[in-house]
């Protein structure tokens, strides 16, 4: 009888690494160059009385491109240590902050172009 070999499967780098962690979140700060604040609400239920409280996870995240802003929803994904607080990397933007469109358009802010025009004597 001819048996059939197949060949032994290494192991990549993945499988090596195991699965990283992969969640949801807001940013909540966006002042610093390719580096984000980002906050992840979760609820926990009391060990006690069994009423569910809002906890937060602050995680600082590695933004490479600098596309996020502030009120962003974001998926980041786990990652080695970039610096002594960021261990995540933004994977992509899920939904744009409502006021986020304002923002970008020149004169957005209120009254900004009454200042620049002279009052009449």
């Amino acid at each position: 009888m001819a048996e059939t070999m197949t060949a032994p499967t290494t192991p990549t780098a993945e499988d090596d690494r195991g699965q990283r962690r992969v969640v949801t979140g807001i940013v909540t700060r966006d002042k610093t160059l390719k580096t984000r604040r980002v906050e992840i609400q979760r609820l926990v239920r009391h060990p006690k009385y069994g009423k569910f409280i809002k906890r937060r996870t602050i995680c600082y995240v590695h933004d490479e491109k600098d596309e996020s802003h502030l009120g962003d929803t974001v998926d980041i994904m786990e990652c080695r240590p970039m610096s002594r607080t960021k261990r995540w990397r933004l994977i992509r933007i899920v939904t744009l902050a409502p006021s986020r469109t304002l923002s970008n358009l020149e004169g957005a802010v209120a009254g900004a172009d009454a200042a620049q025009t002279p009052a009449k004597a």
